[in-house]
């Protein structure tokens, strides 16, 4: 098993990048859409790497016809980063979609041991230079704990999980998601931001162990 402690630095590592440049991240509107991950176009462009415990390999793939963004960890930690400002007074609601071929082996995730997710999609807001105090926002696809649950990061304090889908019931198909980011922002970490700051996607397997395979389709923020 790989040290258990390991991402707890390499969070903070992407803590504070995402306070570097943030001025030049100013997310590109096309009327009340905001792209953040055009994913079905094969582009990555924009988004950074971030790797904490070894190496999740990330590539393009078709997935029923549609290019999906496709993640494969093997004992492993690695995200991908978007440093991207959204006005959430505009554009509040976070969509995607994704798919699982398969969810993990029993364990606790509100544990160190057992922090590891077949896919998240995350919302960070800055805390500015003091990026200590920058705030994260977890959408996770648990594979044991029930839809709505929501607990503390076990590494990090500042971050918090919220399960929007879960188990192996919807295992092997595509799903979508929409979040009104906004009121989850208000609700889980009792903030009060008209902005986000940044979005990343990560797949792990690092603490518990394990190898799970997902997909991330289009990430995008709209008006309704």
């Amino acid at each position: 098993m790989l040290n258990r402690y390991c991402r707890f630095p390499g969070l903070m590592r992407l803590v504070a990048g995402l306070v570097v440049l943030l001025s030049q991240s100013v997310g590109v509107q096309a009327g009340n859409m905001v792209m953040i991950g055009d994913f079905s176009s094969e582009n990555l462009q924009g988004w950074e790497a971030k790797s904490f415990a070894g190496q999740t390999a990330y590539s393009f793939a078709s997935v029923d016809g549609n290019i999906m963004l496709k993640a494969e960890s093997n004992q492993s930690a690695s995200g991908l980063t978007r440093k991207i400002k959204v006005d959430l007074t505009r554009t509040p609601y976070l969509n995607w979609s994704w798919r699982v071929d398969s969810v993990l082996s029993a364990r606790n995730e509100t544990s160190k041991d057992g922090d590891d997710y077949p896919a998240r999609v995350y919302v960070l807001v800055s805390g500015g230079i003091a990026f200590w105090k920058t705030r994260a926002l977890n959408y996770v696809w648990s594979s044991s704990m029930p839809k709505g649950a929501s607990w503390p990061n076990a590494f990090l304090s500042n971050a918090r999980m919220l399960v929007v889908r879960s188990g192996p019931a919807e295992t092997g198909q595509v799903v979508f998601e929409k979040r009104n980011v906004l009121e989850d922002l208000k609700t889980y970490l009792h903030l009060d931001a008209d902005q986000i700051d940044g979005v990343a996607i990560m797949t792990d397997t690092d603490n518990g162990g394990g190898h799970v395979t997902a997909y991330y389709g289009d990430i995008y923020c709209t008006a309704q």
